[in-house]
């Protein structure tokens, strides 16, 4: 049996030390699919949701893309934030935590 020290947290949320499970990914190569995304990420854990914008489909020229990632679990998105300054394709990524919590009355 292990004595852990019960910290209360919110009630269906995991407790991590970014507290997300949402990463955002700037610096993505255009040329970079969002199956391509999916696949690097996959790596580091189930993913829930992955966008990439603008769109694989988009008709417009772009310099660089953004994606961003949900995990199914926070420990991903933590470990995935290890993966700045990795080149994909032809470019360093940046991987930072993305707080989706908006603040009452930002809407």
């Amino acid at each position: 049996s292990s004595a852990k020290t019960s910290v209360p947290i919110a009630p269906g949320r995991p407790q991590s030390s970014s507290g997300t499970d949402v990463i955002q990914v700037t610096n993505v190569s255009p040329s970079a699919s969002s199956e391509q995304m999916r696949t690097l990420f996959g790596f580091l854990g189930k993913i829930e949701e992955l966008r990439l914008f603008p769109p694989d489909d988009s008709p417009l020229p772009v310099s660089s893309r953004v994606c961003f990632v949900k995990f199914h679990d926070p420990d991903s998105a933590v470990v995935a934030q290890h993966l700045t300054n990795t080149v994909f394709v032809d470019r360093a990524l940046i991987v930072v935590p993305y707080a989706e919590v908006l603040f009452p009355g930002s809407a």
